[in-house]
């Protein structure tokens, strides 16, 4: 059971949200927590809603209001918040490309763990905004095998429902061989079938990777390669497996290992709110012992904070 921490409002009144919006952002000091109570409370489909009768109310766009009345990481997070979800990817895939410096983990993130879908739509978004080519964008601002898987993950051309247990040995040994000869062409074959295979074939794959080189393949990898391309692959893996695991893991760093680092707190959150954030949590605490919540509370602070702990829903026990 894949679950979020976000859900439909019940008796939703988007005319009437749209209204203490309009009175908190209007009034002489923002009220904050007017913000937070709404936009962290509906859906996101429901916050569209309440950004259309804005626009009718008060004739201007609800996300230039945000930009404008808040600042720092609270007003990532409130205008986050607004944007469809295709959209927000292609938001974040944009600044990471984009910006001063390129920032990898972010679009090793974005690219590893989206569906074909979720990628056709993103792309989409991405040329919608910013009247650009994701992939083109990704070819001229990254290089080498990490470009290359990038570019392949973008094609949002993975095989889906599909497996065949006769050929999983045949691409295990193919893998196995690419972790021993590290050639260019067998970083290709690597890349091909990570970014190509099924997730159901890639777990028969993994287990008959094990069985030939008594290794876990993630283990392979690390001792194989290094750089951002192993750190793509190793994504790969790890969101095969477990989604919800991968993504606990990338919050676990992001707090810990960065000194709270902001952005992919503030991305994860939003991104997975309405997909598997409850299993992200599950996870967190299961395998660190300390709660996300807690660990939130711990470094945020203010309406930050407020904001962060009310998209992960903490319950009373996590405090």
């Amino acid at each position: 059971q894949v679950q979020g921490t976000i859900f439909p409002a019940p008796n939703f009144n988007p005319v009437m949200d749209a209204q203490l919006l309009g009175g908190a952002l209007q009034g002489i000091s923002c009220e904050k927590d007017v913000l937070i109570d709404i936009l962290t409370q509906r859906c996101n489909a429901q916050r569209l809603m309440i950004a259309e009768a804005y626009r009718n109310m008060y004739g201007r766009d609800l996300i230039i209001d945000l930009k404008e009345n808040l600042s720092h990481h609270f007003k990532e997070v409130m205008v986050g918040l607004m944007y469809p979800p295709a959209s927000y990817d292609a938001h974040e895939l944009w600044h990471a490309l984009k910006g001063v410096d390129t920032e990898e983990k972010c679009l090793i993130d974005i690219l590893a763990s989206r569906s074909n879908m979720e990628i056709f739509q993103m792309k989409e978004a991405y040329l919608m905004q910013y009247n650009n080519d994701l992939q083109q964008d990704i070819d001229s601002e990254t290089s080498g095998h990490f470009r290359d898987t990038l570019m392949n993950l973008a094609q949002g051309t993975r095989m889906e429902g599909y497996a065949d247990p006769s050929t999983a040995a045949q691409d295990a040994m193919i893998l196995w061989e690419a972790c021993q000869q590290k050639t260019g062409e067998h970083k290709n074959m690597l890349q091909m079938i990570l970014c190509n295979k099924s997730y159901q074939q890639l777990w028969m794959v993994f287990q008959e990777f094990q069985n030939i080189s008594g290794q876990d393949i993630v283990d392979a990898i690390n001792d194989c390669y290094d750089g951002y391309f192993q750190e793509l692959l190793v994504a790969i893996v790890l969101c095969v497996r477990d989604k919800p695991s991968y993504f606990a893991y990338r919050l676990y760093n992001a707090i810990h290992d960065f000194g709270f680092h902001n952005k992919t707190v503030i991305r994860i959150l939003i991104a997975r709110s309405e997909i598997d954030l409850m299993n992200i949590r599950q996870r967190y605490k299961e395998r660190y012992g300390k709660s996300l919540f807690h660990d939130i509370k711990h470094f945020a602070s203010g309406h930050y904070e407020s904001a962060l702990l009310a998209i992960c829903a903490g319950d009373a026990e996590d405090y």
